[in-house]
């Protein structure tokens, strides 16, 4: 073989070998990025040291209370003190039905009426077309209004039917419905109902959902992978270092509000069937949506300053860019007048009694 056909073969193997090693790159550079292996994963790998069970130390210490060793959990000291003044939440003014939003029919039983019978003529559904419908009593012994719960007893009860939501405003139809259903409970525990003036509430209907419709803001951003995409582990993983966690639906993370039972701060959502996948680790995200619905949620959350914070440490740690939801990316300069106009939307939904957050508001809302 001669001295040209070995350098041939040469040349043809360093040309294979840069082949192959860029194939590899490449396929490496945009394969959808995993999570890192957590702590207790990286140290499984590690033989454990095998302890013998015994009872060396026990006693050495006094459980006196004057002898400075605070209650503890996995070595992190809890300070009960400052457990104890912690600020409380804050006590929901309103609750149930209220004439801001629903029309009422007051009703008052000829007699006594308990709970139990109260439940059995509820009517089997809970809406009047596509509005939510409800009936309370004024707990005897209380003196509070209520759903109607077994053991008690109620001698005034009231009837409502909410004034629109995001379907619309309540329509003649639907006050129909209310009616027939208001009278069928009626009639079953032995009472009279006086009814509102369908046109009248049927105009504060849209009045209410006139307001509604000019207030009402849903703000969603998209966060784009700049490179390689992303699996759902990876967004996981990243998503739960700002507080994230997993929501009801299969790819959608939820950062939970301060008082608990509230509706989540911010929404973080992306493919479903990407989180359904039956290799997510190998399903390709390139983007997510990260979402505010404005009068879900306090004022004093500050819901938007805190939707920009995780945008930012978001796209930091997953090499992402913040677009709008046509994918067009956003400078930051363009979210300060946002910020303004939000601080305006609260204020004319505190002056309507319909702050956000607030029970009336998430009804509204909804």
């Amino acid at each position: 073989m001669s001295t040209f056909q070995i350098a041939l073969i040469i040349a043809g193997g360093l040309v294979l070998a840069v082949v192959v090693g860029y194939n590899a790159w490449s396929t490496h550079r945009n394969a959808p990025k995993r999570p890192s292996p957590t702590e207790s994963e990286a140290s499984s790998d590690t033989p454990a040291v095998r302890h013998e069970p015994g009872f060396e130390g026990i006693g050495s210490a006094s459980l006196g209370p004057d002898n400075g060793i605070e209650p503890s959990f996995d070595g992190h000291s809890v300070d009960l003190k400052d457990a104890l003044q912690m600020p409380l939440p804050p006590v929901e003014r309103r609750g149930g039905l209220d004439p801001l939003i629903d029309a009422l029919a007051p009703i008052v039983a000829d007699q006594i009426v308990s709970g139990d019978a109260a439940l059995a003529a509820l009517p089997p559904t809970r809406r009047a077309g596509s509005k939510p419908f409800a009936v309370e009593g004024l707990n005897e012994t209380t003196q509070q209004w209520e759903g109607p719960v077994a053991g008690q007893r109620y001698r005034q009860f009231q009837a409502g039917v909410q004034l629109a939501n995001r379907l619309g405003a309540l329509n003649e139809i639907e006050f129909s419905e209310f009616v027939m259903k208001t009278q069928s409970f009626v009639d079953s525990i032995g009472a009279a109902v006086d009814f509102p003036d369908m046109l009248h509430e049927v105009a504060r209907g849209r009045e209410l959902d006139q307001f509604a419709s000019e207030h009402d803001a849903q703000l969603s951003f998209m966060l784009r992978a700049r490179h390689a995409a992303w699996s759902p582990g990876y967004v996981q993983q990243n998503a739960g270092k700002v507080s994230f966690t997993a929501g009801a639906m299969p790819g959608r993370l939820v950062l939970p509000a301060v008082e608990a039972g509230m509706p989540p701060v911010l929404t973080l959502s992306y493919d479903t069937q990407a989180a359904l996948s039956d290799d997510p680790e190998q399903s390709a995200i390139r983007d997510v949506l990260l979402s505010l619905d404005v009068a879900q949620v306090h004022r004093t959350e500050q819901p938007f300053a805190r939707l920009r914070e995780v945008a930012a440490e978001l796209c930091k740690s997953m090499d992402g860019v913040l677009c709008d939801q046509n994918g067009s990316p956003l400078p930051a300069m363009t979210m300060d007048p946002i910020t303004a106009d939000l601080e305006t939307l609260y204020d004319k939904l505190d002056s309507r009694e319909l702050s956000a957050g607030s029970a009336l508001a998430r009804r509204l809302f909804s």
